[in-house]
């Protein structure tokens, strides 16, 4: 009778399959969000009123900066909470019938793991960054150019600052759930 169960060889490549594909939709939504950042700045700049010109409703245009942040933030968590479980299943692989004690195991030995984790955080730092600056220059700008439009929405714009804060948390808290290799 055929072996009906796949290989532990292809589910290690599916598996790592995934965990290129997650790292690569990280990739994407950064781009994304700087995309969004600077197509909202320019329409900040786009919407500015000609003198004695009608002053458009740019306190919902500035909420677009943090909800993309945000966004960015959950997709960041996403994507970390869906790597770590990957590497995970990996290292149950590279256990199987000992072989983490002949071969070298990149999931299974804590030096591989935290210089990887180590690494990932610095993309997470220029991540924050990017928020933080984006929602700078965004929330900056639209203060800037419309101080009367905003001082009678005040609300919009803390609302927007209460936003960008909450994605930067989030961001900040996301290394928490970085892959950690079992001990023992």
């Amino acid at each position: 009778m055929a072996n009906k169960f796949v290989d532990a060889n292809y589910r290690y490549i599916a598996a790592y399959q995934e965990v290129n594909a997650r790292i690569s939709q990280r990739q994407q939504a950064l781009a994304l969000y700087l995309t969004l950042v600077v197509s909202l700045l320019a329409a900040l700049v786009a919407l500015r009123p000609a003198p004695g010109g009608a002053m458009a409703p740019v306190e919902w245009l500035i909420v677009g900066f943090p909800v993309a942040s945000f966004a960015l933030a959950l997709m960041n968590y996403t994507s970390e909470r869906a790597i770590s479980n990957l590497r995970t299943f990996l290292s149950g692989l590279e256990r199987l019938e000992n072989a983490h004690l002949e071969l070298p195991s990149y999931n299974t030995e804590p030096r591989w793991s935290s210089a990887a984790n180590k690494a990932r955080r610095y993309r997470d730092l220029a991540t924050c960054l990017f928020v933080i600056a984006g929602n700078a220059m965004g929330l900056g700008a639209a203060w800037k150019i419309y101080p009367d439009r905003l001082a009678e929405y005040a609300w919009f714009m803390w609302g927007s600052v209460t936003l960008a804060v909450g994605s930067i948390l989030v961001l900040l808290i996301t290394q928490r759930f970085s892959y950690r290799p079992a001990t023992g």
